[in-house]
């Protein structure tokens, strides 16, 4: 709503549009229209004549007129604009003198040590909501928190997400089948691999943060924060190195041509097992039964006309079986 923007409260908001819609009105006839008290009305009239956008009736001034909207309105938006672009003046300026210092950084600046589940949980959260290009995700077992996960906001402002799942998640049920279908469906970027050697995330490539995994010895869970560096670039090198070794994740069926039609259970259970899970976890998965997922793999195996499951994970991507893409990222 525009008066939501312009800092109106929801009371304040309903309270204007009401005046708007009728000639003049007393402040027990909103109250009654709004179905508010009467004496919050009076005060929020108050803020309402303050801000130029009521004024009593030059006829009855225990009655209340409402100022015409485009240009009462358009005078506080023009303020807003103004508010805004300082702000984005002033978050640039910081923005130069963080890295301005970020180079001028020791050795012993390079890494910022952070203690204790709930301050990395929460700098894991700031690095997510700061993002402005893309975030790279080493996710290894066990799961560390909800930070692990992709905030949907972000991605739909632009940012890239992409994830390199270990497949202890997916065997031992830490990470469930539907939570990756419906991130991909956000449009977050799914690899599976065996192993990944450490738990990571990087932000635009300027810094990283890495949860290190405890110890009995360890009094609390530490993580990370490397700071622009030949460590930083090591670590994005690594990753890219990880993802062009990794398996593409796929939930749906592609679009088929002449290739015999296979529907998304039967891409699922493909993708899953192209992974190396076995067939109890990817029943398991998908809330199936052993039987089921194992004359699945049959059926594919003798439609494609091989003996082996590489030989079918080659088949398959040859004819087009996975979709690998979320439908929201494709091009028409």
């Amino acid at each position: 709503m525009l008066t939501d923007v312009l800092g109106l409260t929801p009371a304040e908001s309903e309270t204007y549009r009401t005046l708007i819609s009728v000639a003049s009105a007393t402040p027990a006839e909103l109250a009654e229209s709004v179905n508010c008290d009467t004496r919050q009305v009076v005060r929020i009239l108050g803020m309402l004549e303050g801000r130029g956008l009521a004024t009593r009736s030059l006829g009855d001034t225990a009655r209340f007129v409402a100022s015409p909207p485009a240009a009462a309105l358009r005078a506080l938006l023009v303020k807003r604009q103004n508010e805004l672009k300082l702000a984005e003046l002033e978050l640039d300026s910081l923005d130069e003198i963080y890295r301005a210092a970020a180079l001028g950084r020791g050795a012993a600046d390079v890494v910022d040590v952070i203690h204790g589940t709930e301050a990395i949980r929460e700098r894991i959260g700031q690095i997510q909501l700061g993002a402005q290009k893309e975030v790279m995700n080493f996710v290894k077992a066990p799961v560390f928190s909800a930070g692990n996960m992709t905030d949907g906001a972000v991605i739909a402002r632009g940012v890239r997400y992409r994830v390199i799942l270990e497949r202890a998640l997916l065997d031992e049920k830490a990470l469930s089948f539907d939570e990756i279908v419906q991130a991909r469906a956000k449009g977050e970027e799914f690899r599976t691999a065996e192993t990944v050697p450490l738990k990571l995330f990087i932000v635009d490539r300027e810094f990283a943060l890495v949860p290190l995994l405890g110890s009995a010895s360890a009094v609390k869970p530490t993580a990370l924060l490397v700071h622009a560096s030949t460590l930083l670039d090591a670590l994005i090198a690594l990753f890219e190195s990880e993802w062009e070794k990794t398996t593409e994740f796929a939930t749906s069926a592609g679009a088929l041509h002449n290739a015999p039609a296979i529907d998304d259970l039967d891409a699922q259970i493909l993708s899953l097992s192209l992974t190396g899970l076995a067939d109890k976890a990817i029943a398991a998965q998908l809330n199936s039964s052993l039987r089921t997922v194992q004359r699945r793999v049959r059926n594919l195996m003798d439609i494609a006309k091989v003996q082996n499951r590489v030989q079918l994970g080659y088949r398959a991507a040859r004819l087009g079986w996975l979709e690998t893409e979320p439908a929201d990222n494709r091009t028409t």
